[in-house]
């Protein structure tokens, strides 16, 4: 038992030390919240103030490019291995923030806003890399640590971007990425990644390395079984009337190695998980909070002229650490499909009340950031957290980096376009009613999961794969 509680306690510290990449990814991204009105203005730390169009460049060139890194990261994953992958990631934020102490210049920090961009590989890098040597018992809540992380970055850049002079708080920021860099470099290699390119042995290591066990342990040797298994799955034809408990034992002849194309054609179970992960995360992001994050400052100050931008900004950083906290102890208990469906309900609710309160003022203006904080809690206990979860657990092995790769770039897109057309949809029909529009993908995604969305809780991928190979009659049976 001891032995058991160490292990977890070791493979925790690993783990946190990879998802502190996340902080400096969500200090990027949010960074604009504090700096927006600064870089508008005539008092400007810029050699001039920026136009409306570069502000909205400001906000979105990162997620833009993120798009263009995930690919080539993705690439990367397959040859160079998950930490060095995690390595180039983490360095992408050190030249961007080097890149904004080195000049003033406009054009000099839209650049370094597109570099931090190629640092949002993480989202990929992580969840990848921690469930491949995670328990199945504590993967959801490990994965989750994407989000928590990322919310403690949002959190951070709130705080010094709300307290420390412009300058201060870019060195500061400097420091903590080169820090992130140098730690991830004593960690290993992901076991299933060494056994893809057939180094058994140091996969042994790895496994023993995260789980602070010896090579020879009994833990190690399952592990290293279920990932060969995981390896070696037979396929579900639609064709083929072999059960599926059957076609998913690893094979005792070598399998034919099919091309992307080839496995995702003749794979049902592939397919319906991918169209899942992308619905799941298309309506994640229209549920809004990544507008609400980028946006805090200007859109408290909006609703709510009484209280401080600042001060309600560290809250909902506060708000959503604590949240995804407790979305991460849930998602192991109550499991991801549950969270999904009664987290987006709750959301539409939230929505529905905060659009009427800014468009009518019915209750004083604290009530506004009340239900702004409930909208938050809501979105971050399903929406916010589960999809990173489901796309880091859902796919083979032979498909899991390109798939995966495939719903992180959909996921980037809806949050470019998300945060491009915010403000003159803003300028258009104001708050309230974009509230109303985000209720209504909460809705949406609320009934989709209920039906479609099957439970992945606590289960390795190949039982996975063979729940989103049922009908729906029995997805609904078995939740």
């Amino acid at each position: 038992m001891y032995s058991v509680l160490v292990g977890y306690l070791y493979g925790f510290l690993c783990i946190t030390l990879i998802c502190s990449l996340c902080v400096g990814r969500a200090v990027l991204l949010t960074w604009p919240s504090s700096t927006l009105r600064l870089f508008e203005s005539s008092n400007t730390t810029l050699h001039r103030p920026m136009t409306e169009g570069e502000l909205s460049l400001f906000g979105s060139l990162s997620s833009i490019s993120t798009m263009i890194g995930t690919p080539l990261i993705s690439i990367l994953l397959e040859k160079i291995g998950r930490k060095y992958c995690a390595i180039v990631s983490s360095l992408m934020a050190v030249v961007s923030w080097a890149m904004i102490i080195a000049s003033n210049r406009v054009e000099v920090l839209l650049s370094a806003m597109f570099v931090s961009g190629l640092s949002g590989t993480v989202f990929l890098v992580v969840p990848v890399y921690i469930s491949e040597f995670c328990q199945d018992s504590i993967r959801g809540a490990m994965t989750s640590g994407v989000i928590i992380f990322y919310g403690f970055g949002a959190l951070l850049s709130y705080l010094l971007g709300g307290y420390l002079n412009y300058h201060t708080m870019i060195y500061v920021f400097l420091t903590l990425s080169i820090i992130g860099t140098i730690l991830i470099a004593i960690l290993k290699e992901s076991p299933l990644y060494l056994m893809t390119n057939k180094r058994e042995e140091e996969a042994k290591k790895s496994i023993a390395f995260y789980r602070s066990l010896k090579t020879d342990d009994k833990e190690v040797l399952e592990e290293i079984c279920s990932i060969k298994r995981a390896l070696n799955p037979d396929m579900d034809s639609e064709d083929n009337d072999i059960p599926e408990a059957e076609k998913l034992q690893p094979s005792t002849e070598a399998p034919k190695k099919l091309s992307l194309w080839q496995f995702f054609k003749k794979s049902r179970s592939t397919r319906r998980a991918t169209v899942v992960c992308l619905v799941v995360a298309t309506a994640s992001t229209f549920q809004g909070l990544i507008v609400v994050e980028v946006y805090a400052k200007p859109l408290f100050e909006e609703a709510v002229p009484n209280i401080s931008g600042i001060v309600c900004s560290v809250i909902l950083a506060v708000v959503c650490v604590c949240a995804s906290l407790g979305a991460a102890y849930l998602s192991e208990s109550a499991g991801r499909r549950a969270l999904m469906i009664y987290s987006s309900f709750g959301t539409a609710i939230s929505c529905l009340v905060l659009g009427s309160q800014i468009q009518t003022h019915w209750a004083p203006s604290w009530v506004t950031a009340v239900f702004m904080y409930i909208y938050t809690v809501a979105y971050s206990l399903g929406a916010g957290i589960i999809p990173y979860v489901i796309i880091a657990e859902v796919f083979l092995p032979e498909v899991k980096l390109f798939l995966s790769m495939l719903v992180l770039e959909w996921l980037l897109f809806c949050n470019s376009a998300i945060l491009y057309i915010f403000n003159p949809l803003l300028n258009a029909i104001g708050l309230g009613p974009i509230f109303y529009i985000f209720a209504v993908v909460c809705f949406l995604t609320s009934f989709f999961c209920f039906f479609y969305l099957p439970e992945t809780k606590g289960m390795p991928v190949d039982v996975i794969q063979m729940s989103f190979y049922r009908k729906r009659k029995e997805i609904l049976a078995l939740n």
